[in-house]
């Protein structure tokens, strides 16, 4: 398998399920008018992908493990392709819920396997890198996907962003077809071998910091678009614009978090926490003010970028020894801090306003700067206690 083609083949596969998953969050506003449901109502889209993925994750994984890697990801990058082809033609909110339910189910599973197989692409020294290049195809996907996907609805129409979001998985499917050979499992691990890593603690404090951290970011960037027009006073074209700029200065984020997890995983993860605690002041004093708005959405984007691949790292540090699942775990806690993130979001819109919103990301990172902590001593105190008995 040649890496030079085949990773940013797994990017561009990367890219289309994110555009999809994510692409919601720019025209919330928009399927709030064409369904008539609230912006609460509106914003489960992204809750429930979210949940579906945190419950399936570990099990889908698991499930697909003996079965070619690259059929895998055929099948579910096809399965984004045709629910955004649902998305685009529907005129029923139930419908377009229920097909947001399908797709979350083989999310996990891409991103489980195209994590998995980038590593093994690269000598172990240049892994972090080329997770990092994975993880480029979710920072382009917020720097042109989500946005174009906003624009698309503000100046065509909905049905028009969702069509375009069913190309871009029919290109990313096409160049996994013809550019990413085969790839059968020859050695699976049992399924008891994989789940154990469950058995140590510092995996829940690890999963449970994880989770806080997502929900940290996505309470807020869940509700970008609401909090850009009722707080900044931003039209429907200057929000597309916010948010093809945070997408930008993400994929920079990306590169700078990823040299920084290859300097030092345990300050960079330690620090993130407390950024995004910065960022959220930041955003909350610039908020009704759009020139310092503009400044403080391109600091935002940059330091959101980092959670990915940081959290991902985090997680890869306590289950390298079943990397899939690994991932699956990662992707879905990921998932289901994002889901807390959105839901206790949007209550907060509904009941506390939308600038307020901002003071619950900023709870979410004091509990995960907790989680990561309480993380650190069990390490320093299980590895004092292994020193004395050796």
């Amino acid at each position: 398998m040649n890496s030079k083609l085949s990773i940013p083949v797994l990017a561009l596969g990367v890219f289309g399920i994110i555009t999809t998953e994510m692409g919601v969050i720019g025209v919330l506003p928009q399927i709030s008018e064409k369904f008539g449901v609230g912006p609460s109502t509106a914003g489960w889209l992204v809750g429930v992908f979210a949940l579906v993925v945190a419950v399936t994750g570990p099990f889908t994984t698991l499930f697909t493990s003996g079965i070619d890697r690259k059929t895998v990801l055929l099948v579910a990058i096809a399965v984004f392709a045709v629910s955004n082809l649902v998305y685009a033609t529907t005129s029923s909110f139930a419908v377009l819920f229920a097909f947001r339910i399908i797709p979350a189910v083989v999310h996990p599973v891409f991103f489980a396997v195209a994590l998995a197989t980038a590593v093994r692409l690269v000598p172990p020294e240049a892994a972090t890198a080329a997770t990092t290049k994975v993880f480029a195809g979710v920072t382009i996907g917020f720097a042109f996907g989500v946005p174009l996907t906003s624009y698309l609805a503000e100046n065509l129409s909905v049905s028009t962003a969702f069509a375009f979001g069913a190309l871009v998985n029919l290109v990313a499917f096409a160049g996994i077809l013809t550019l990413l050979p085969s790839s059968p499992v020859t050695q699976r691990m049992s399924y008891g071998a994989q789940v154990r890593i469950l058995c140590r603690p510092r995996v829940w404090l690890t999963i449970l910091s994880v989770t806080a951290l997502f929900a940290a970011m996505f309470s807020g960037y869940g509700y970008v678009a609401e909090y850009l027009g009722d707080v900044t006073g931003m039209s429907g074209s200057w929000v597309s614009a916010m948010l093809l700029s945070f997408g930008i200065v993400m994929i920079a984020g990306n590169f700078l978090f990823g040299a920084l997890l290859g300097r030092s995983v345990v300050r960079t993860v330690v620090a993130f926490p407390l950024l995004y605690l910065l960022v959220y002041a930041m955003v909350y004093v610039a908020g009704p003010y759009f020139v310092p708005m503009v400044v403080a959405v391109s600091i935002w984007g940059v330091v959101h970028s980092g959670g990915l691949v940081v959290s991902q790292s985090w997680m890869g540090r306590e289950a390298a020894d079943a990397p899939e699942f690994g991932n699956s775990l990662f992707i879905s806690f990921s998932n289901l801090g994002i889901t807390i993130g959105t839901v206790v979001g949007g209550w907060s819109l509904d009941h506390l306003g939308t600038h307020r919103t901002v003071w619950v990301g900023a709870l979410f990172a004091v509990l995960a700067l907790l989680a990561i902590t309480a993380r650190l001593s069990l390490e320093r105190t299980t590895g004092a206690v292994g020193a004395a008995r050796s």
